[in-house]
């Protein structure tokens, strides 16, 4: 049956073949169309996440949307093409705690929020704790 339908697709045989499908011809090659297309983001989704090959599809690959890694800071300063503090190390006291986690509502300093976030996402991210030696 799979060979009888792939045969009887109404694929043209050049390009300008395409123009003349009717709306019979492509309503046919949808199916087809979706099940190639989602095979394939699937199968490169699986690749991405594999230890051996993962790495380097990613790097080649994320120009594709659905490939991009998602954003880790979405709040903080978004106005700027780069988010830099600076803090004065005579300024900290005995200790600072900074947040790593980009959810923070008093950022660049640590308020917990990142145990918000470790719970809902299963990340295991904490604060960078900075302080002075005894």
């Amino acid at each position: 049956p799979l060979p009888n339908y792939l045969h009887n697709l109404p694929i043209p045989d050049s390009v300008l073949g395409w123009f003349s499908l009717s709306i019979g011809d492509w309503v046919r090659l949808v199916p087809f169309g979706v099940a190639v297309g989602g095979l394939s983001y699937l199968s490169l989704q699986g690749l991405a996440n594999s230890p051996v090959v993962g790495p380097v599809l990613k790097e080649k690959l994320s120009m594709l949307p659905g490939m991009k890694g998602n954003r880790v800071n979405e709040m903080i300063k978004m106005d700027c093409g780069k988010v830099v503090d600076t803090v004065d190390i005579e300024d900290m006291g005995d200790k600072g705690v900074f947040c790593r986690c980009w959810k923070s509502k008093k950022f660049p300093y640590c308020d917990g929020s990142h145990a918000k976030h470790n719970t809902e996402t299963g990340d295991n991210v904490g604060p960078l704790i900075v302080k002075k030696s005894a």
